[in-house]
């Protein structure tokens, strides 16, 4: 249903698109922000099912009525939910419960961000976002636990930077340099398989990203990717109207026209790719890291040197006591 309505919305106006999935997430999201979602405790109690329903069509009818669609078949909804209902509900518990219960018992408790930071909904480089906030804090908030649980923010960010779908990218390459780092970074969308726009790294967006979501240290990964370029451009802050930023504007109008300011560095010809130590990366190699921690003022907690799980090198045990 969410993604059809998507669908109709795109073309109602003139193909207009800000480079989402298109999957029905964003109206989706509207629903619950508008009181009218069916929960997954709801398909336990048909009588609240049936009430959620009709508060659920009044409104998505009328709307597809004005977009020129069929209405809902409401009872083919309705059966389909009964159907998935006995397969959910065992599944369904107080997740603050939970984890606060595995907490006491001294348990680690790994939470993960599935988008980048620069997508939320209130931070990101509005309207190009999603229709959540993807910030650390949503750890907290998401499962009930409280602020005060997480103990440990890490960043993961590539030694290059990428975007899925439209918006600004200051950094964005298109040459040869840029069609490189998404050859060698094998830079397609993890669920949609798009192809990722890719731009030399950018320190202003890492340093606000660091600073709004509590980063304690980042992930520096695919530094591997950069092996062989001759030079490396690192991105130290903007230049709109002759202005000089060192953070991302709010207003979009703004952001389109941010100029990168750059910053060069000696890049290295040997293989960085598979390194475990500090001892097996070029001098080079370990300038680019040290320079990119001073310019986003936060420590490299982890580098990753390959898509390889051990060719890793631990900096900072997050789990450390």
């Amino acid at each position: 249903m969410h993604q059809d309505l998507d669908k109709l919305r795109e073309e109602a106006a003139g193909k207009a698109k800000i480079g989402t999935t298109g999957r029905g997430i964003g109206p989706a999201y509207e629903d619950k922000v508008g009181r009218r979602t069916i929960r997954v405790a709801d398909l336990g109690d048909e009588e609240t099912l049936d009430a959620r329903l009709d508060r659920l069509l009044a409104h998505h009818d009328a709307l597809r009525q004005g977009l020129g669609a069929e209405p809902i078949d409401r009872a083919d909804l309705k059966a389909k939910l009964l159907e998935i209902a006995p397969k959910l509900l065992p599944y369904a518990q107080p997740v603050w419960k939970i984890m606060g219960d595995a907490r006491k018992a001294g348990k680690r408790i790994l939470f993960e961000g599935a988008q980048g930071s620069l997508l939320d909904i209130d931070f990101g480089t509005y309207p190009y976002v999603t229709s959540s906030t993807t910030m650390s804090g949503m750890a907290a908030s998401g499962t009930g636990m409280g602020p005060g649980a997480i103990g440990f923010v890490l960043g993961i960010v590539k030694a290059y930077t990428t975007r899925v779908g439209e918006g600004p990218f200051p950094t964005e390459l298109f040459d040869e340099d840029g069609q490189r780092l998404g050859e060698r970074g094998h830079e397609f969308g993890t669920v949609t398989g798009r192809k990722r726009r890719c731009g030399w790294f950018d320190a202003v967006l890492v340093r606000q990203t660091c600073a709004i979501s509590g980063v304690n240290g980042i992930a520096l990964t695919k530094l591997d990717v950069l092996d062989g370029f001759k030079t490396l451009k690192i991105c130290v802050g903007y230049e709109i109207d002759g202005k000089q930023y060192d953070y991302l504007p709010t207003a979009a109008a703004l952001q389109a026209k941010v100029k990168p300011i750059y910053e060069e560095m000696e890049g290295w010809s040997e293989s960085t790719a598979g390194a475990r130590s500090w001892a097996e990366l070029p001098a080079a190699a370990i300038k680019y890291v040290r320079r990119v921690e001073e310019l986003i003022q936060c420590p490299v907690a982890l580098l990753s040197t390959s898509p390889e799980r051990d060719d890793t090198i631990l900096v900072t045990d997050p789990f450390a006591d």
